[in-house]
């Protein structure tokens, strides 16, 4: 295939070199967050670019772009969370939108786990208290524990399921809460967010973004979870409300918090950095070169499967593909 034979796509933002790099020995690629100016880059390209390869939530892929690339047929975005990008729309304009799923299912169930033992057990710091020559002057505080705790999972997808899995080796009782009983699962379901919270010590959201997911978590549901709650999030900042979240930390509302995810990426709240007793970590749930690699080639494959005619790998369930 010549230089002027290749399919022209847009990055809408870096992606690794391990996946930028086939892109660009694939396709004629368009880096437009690096143009001087992206407007007048879109206009240049507008009538050739038909695919969009998307990084993460940072980069909006909207009604706007797809104004602007009137010959576009795919989306590939990166992660298996697409709020970023909007399906719906794409759905209606008869664009495909594509995600990476289960190639990170179990590097972020691992995490949320991690996270969770983490928050328990106040591993961070405790940590702290060696490094700052606190252990000399006495013993660490005695922590809370995971045992006797039961936990409530908010989202009950890939992930949700596969943190599922990995509580029962813990011995903890397991419900969940979701639009929808599943009849495939033996957990408890819960179809009111609020009586699970009432109900359980532990929130796990790995709920994904989105319009109908926005504060669910919210100051009622965290007065539900208790001064013995914790919360712990790996799935869409917006899910919960940050400011309750903070108010009920501050006033022994809740316990504490483990928190992957914030509503504002990358800035976090002085006021949740300031609050000594939650975990924050910045959105590396899926954040190892195995599973960032494995996700970039997800990406990378949608596209070229999708211009080799043979259709989308990983459709979204907004843009449904049905082989021809």
């Amino acid at each position: 295939m010549t230089a002027s034979d290749r399919p022209e796509i847009v990055m809408t933002g870096p992606l690794m070199a391990y996946a930028a790099d086939q892109l660009k020995a694939r396709f004629t690629v368009h880096e437009l967050w690096n143009a001087p100016d992206a407007a007048a880059l879109l206009r240049e390209v507008s009538g050739r670019v038909r695919g969009v390869a998307a990084g993460g939530g940072h980069s909006h892929v909207d009604a706007a772009l797809f104004d602007a690339l009137p010959k576009l047929e795919i989306v590939s975005s990166f992660g298996v969370g697409y709020d970023h990008v909007d399906a719906a729309e794409a759905g209606r304009r008869g664009l495909v939108v594509t995600n990476t799923p289960d190639v990170l299912t179990d590097e972020v169930a691992d995490l949320a786990i991690g996270l969770l033992l983490a928050t328990v057990r106040q591993l961070p710091q405790v940590d702290r208290y060696l490094r700052e020559g606190k252990w000399l002057k006495g013993n660490y505080p005695l922590t809370t524990s995971l045992r006797g705790r039961k936990v409530g999972i908010v989202g009950l997808g890939r992930i949700g399921k596969a943190v599922a899995h990995r509580l029962e080796a813990f011995g903890v009782p397991v419900s969940y809460h979701g639009r929808s009983r599943q009849d495939d699962v033996a957990y408890r379901y819960y179809p009111s967010l609020v009586e699970m919270a009432a109900d359980v010590d532990v929130l796990i959201s790995v709920a994904p973004g989105g319009a109908s997911t926005r504060h669910i978590i919210n100051a009622e549901v965290l007065e539900a979870l208790g001064r013995n709650g914790i919360l712990v999030n790996v799935g869409r900042g917006t899910v919960v409300d940050e400011k309750a979240l903070i108010r009920a930390l501050q006033d022994g509302t809740i316990l504490s918090a483990g928190l992957d995810v914030f509503e504002d990426e990358p800035r976090v709240p002085a006021e949740l950095i300031a609050i000594e007793h939650a975990v924050l970590l910045p959105h590396v749930g899926s954040a190892s070169v195995h599973t960032r690699e494995a996700m970039g080639q997800l990406l990378v494959d949608n596209l070229v499967s999708w211009f080799d005619g043979k259709g989308p790998l990983t459709p979204v369930s907004e843009t449904p593909w049905k082989k021809a």
